[in-house]
């Protein structure tokens, strides 16, 4: 069973699983870290597009083999995020990585509607994996970074989502907790009355292949304590896989409370709604997040 993401490695190369990776203006050290990682771990073959003199420059100081990687070389930061796309797009690549670039030069060139990634009528998210000390197993979230407040259709195909990649590591079944400020079905609270409805929809099928409850507090969700001080009766509380947050500033600010307060964690993020998974790291984020958001999104293509 994978509850961390040392297990996400070590099943990548038990099953000999390696997808190319294209990685977009990728001239900083923690995107070239990280895809040297990866291509070492065994699960990456990498390209990095962007300024050749740069990535050399930035393999000789921090003593990374330039080998390892396929450079293409384009000195024009939109230049080389629309190659990396374009790369993608055209079957090239399996798997497309933000670099130094920008978020918003990213996402344009993902969303051109040509050579971009996202098909017709489609929804793009994103989906984050915790691994939490304190918790018994990695959390599946979503969406802390692209949908600010997702209408209930919305988040009836974030949900089909966030599943999605926790079934891509082997949980056939994913427990989704439908999150908001109360567990009780309280009509004052818009995410309480969707996060019930969500849930029936669960149950019916309508979502299918999880196991749904909601309307769900945070703490209920995820502490087996908790409820059985408050005497919730529930097939997820205590033990989600999935958390599914209300709008973007609860899932957001979940993400970087873990980031930032707690000892131990470790992360990974990527779009999803895309032909092809696509990692929105942040520019300051470390090599390791960097690093396991690759093996999520391999592990999502496999």
């Amino acid at each position: 069973m994978i509850t961390k993401f040392s297990d996400v490695f070590a099943e990548l190369k038990a099953n000999n699983i390696c997808k190319r990776l294209i990685a977009a203006w990728a001239v900083d050290e923690h995107t070239i870290e990280a895809a040297g990682k990866a291509v070492d771990l065994g699960f990456v073959k990498a390209t990095l597009v962007g300024d050749e003199a740069m990535i050399k420059d930035v393999c000789s100081k921090n003593g990374i083999d330039i080998a390892k990687f396929e450079i293409v070389n384009e000195p024009v930061e939109l230049k080389a995020v629309a190659k990396a796309v374009q790369m993608v797009h055209d079957k090239e690549g399996d798997v497309l990585m933000k670099g130094l670039c920008s978020t918003d030069k990213f996402l344009r060139a993902i969303l051109n509607k040509e050579t971009g990634l996202l098909p017709p009528k489609g929804l793009l998210s994103h989906v984050g994996v915790i691994e939490n000390p304190n918790y018994h197993k990695l959390i599946f979230l979503t969406d802390m970074a692209v949908i600010p407040a997702p209408e209930f259709r919305q988040k009836v195909k974030m949900t089909g989502f966030v599943t999605g990649v926790a079934k891509s590591f082997g949980i056939s079944k994913p427990k989704v907790a439908f999150i908001a400020a109360s567990e009780q079905m309280l009509d004052s609270m818009p995410a309480c009355i969707e996060g019930a409805m969500l849930a029936k929809m669960c149950d019916r099928g309508q979502i299918p292949g999880c196991i749904g409850d909601g309307p769900l507090a945070l703490d209920v969700a995820i502490d087996e304590e908790a409820v059985q001080i408050k005497k919730l009766v529930s097939p997820v509380a205590g033990d989600a896989d999935c958390l599914v947050f209300p709008n973007i500033e609860s899932a957001n600010v979940f993400w970087k409370t873990n980031s930032k307060l707690c000892n131990g964690v470790k992360q990974a993020g990527m779009l999803v709604g895309t032909t092809a998974p696509c990692i929105l790291a942040s520019r300051a984020d470390s090599a390791d997040t960097k690093l396991n958001s690759i093996a999520e999104a391999v592990m999502f293509v496999k």
